[in-house]
């Protein structure tokens, strides 16, 4: 826009000028923020040649006074037409009386947004101004339909927007009846319907949220909404104001600048500012619209009659009748598979069991110590014989409790399925009426609230 640009070298040539300049328009930006008036001091500056400002100040004080401003504001805006513009507008909305500005002001201070460049400072400052209603209805279509020319939304990332709006969503949504079955509420085709439904519930709330705020800033006495003509003291962001200090040479270096769509998907998270976030979904509004029908469309698939599901480790196959006997068979030979430890023959037993009877014959016709030798062999063959049996048996107790829980889990698994059926009507129907009032909350717009 060419805003923000040096100053004048003839500010350079006549320091005293400049001083005298800065000095007053400090004075006159300060008194306009808090009280919406100029000061009682009338102007003690003089002009200096071919620089916008002085006249810009001298024009703008006249507005205010209720003078004739046609003399200065001619003399300014030939030097510098869209600077002049731009302060005028954006002085008369921090103090509170942005009703007093032309309307082709807004225009040429504006300039042309892209999407293909970054929004500067000076048209996010309007923006700001014009959604919190310093320049009334006016203002805000303004803004409305300089964003509205752009067809924004045949660029745009869907997903992007829904992210924006609802960040943090859950990747998987158990339904009431998968909650004892919650690794089948990831399976595709059950997770997708419930998935849509509940995004399209949280994008219903959150533009439910979005357009009821700003409605209810509006019909109370809050300072975001500049309808009272509230000077830019009151207004919870400064944005406009430090414009103004830049445009006069008060202001620091300029921060940087974000792109046209940055600034929207931040006014549609929640905690932004309530009047740029009604602008924000204004511009979303044939996204969201394209979304809803989509959510909805997903909502309302039916839920399959046969389904593969995972259960302890295994694939089983349900039918509405019951689980499949097939998949059920095979899973219980693999757990008997896996369950049951193979084990060799009780090769160190038997070997201990013939040296103990050896040593017993042995004992008939030597000592006594052969005897006790083969009483504890024998005796250590028959424990390990007793160990290999417990473990056999523990591993068909084991084969057999987990074969019992997996047919258990079937049916129950079959059963969720039946409920999960019964939930889709309900689900379908909800889904209808978030997409409807989604779709009329957003038709609504910006413009309804003011």
């Amino acid at each position: 826009m060419g805003e923000f640009s040096a100053l004048s070298t003839d500010l350079t040539a006549s320091p005293p000028a400049a001083t005298e300049l800065h000095r007053y328009a400090e004075a006159l930006l300060a008194h306009l923020a808090a009280k919406g008036t100029a000061p009682p001091a009338a102007p003690s500056f003089r002009d200096v040649s071919g620089y916008w400002l002085p006249p810009a100040v001298q024009a703008l004080v006249a507005i205010l006074s209720g003078d004739d401003p046609l003399e200065p504001l001619s003399k300014a805006a030939g030097r510098d037409e869209q600077q002049t513009a731009l302060f005028l507008c954006l002085a008369l909305a921090v103090s509170g009386q942005g009703s007093r500005i032309h309307a082709s002001w807004l225009g040429t201070a504006f300039g042309e947004l892209s999407l293909d460049r970054p929004v500067s400072h000076g048209q996010r400052s309007l923006w700001l101004a014009a959604a919190r209603g310093a320049y009334g209805p006016a203002g805000k279509i303004f803004v409305l339909r300089k964003l509205d020319a752009l067809a924004i939304q045949d660029r745009a990332d869907p997903q992007e927007w829904v992210q924006s709006l609802i960040p943090g969503e859950s990747a998987v949504v158990v339904p009431p009846s998968l909650v004892d079955f919650p690794e089948m509420a990831e399976i595709p085709e059950l997770a997708r319907p419930a998935v849509a439904a509940a995004r399209l519930a949280r994008l219903r709330g959150r533009c439910a949220e979005i357009t009821s705020a700003r409605q209810a800033e509006h019909d109370s006495a809050a300072p975001l909404d500049n309808s009272s003509n509230s000077p830019a003291a009151a207004w919870a962001e400064n944005e406009p104001l430090a414009v103004l200090r830049s445009l006069i040479g008060l202001g620091g270096p300029a921060g940087p600048m974000a792109s046209l769509s940055s600034y929207l998907l931040d006014d549609l998270r929640p905690g932004a500012d309530p009047h740029l976030a009604a602008i924000a979904l204004h511009v979303a509004a044939p996204i969201l619209r394209g979304v809803a029908e989509e959510l909805e469309a997903d909502s309302r698939l039916d839920p399959p009659e046969t389904l593969t599901v995972p259960l302890l480790g295994h694939r089983i196959h349900l039918r509405p009748e019951g689980p499949d006997q097939d998949s059920l068979a095979a899973a219980e030979e693999s757990i008997v598979t896996d369950g049951i430890v193979p084990r060799g023959r009780p090769w160190a037993a038997v070997v201990l069991t013939v040296a103990g009877v050896a040593c017993l014959i042995g004992a008939v016709f030597a000592s006594h110590l052969l005897a006790a030798a083969a009483i504890a062999m024998i005796g250590l063959a028959g424990w390990q014989l007793w160990q290999r049996r417990k473990l056999a048996e523990a591993d068909a107790r084991y084969v057999a409790s987990q074969v019992n829980e997996l047919k258990e889990l079937a049916e129950g698994a079959v059963w969720a399925l039946h409920a999960y059926a019964r939930e889709s009507d309900a689900r379908a129907k909800q889904a209808a009426e978030d997409a409807a009032e989604l779709t009329l909350l957003i038709r609504r717009g910006p413009r309804a609230a003011h």
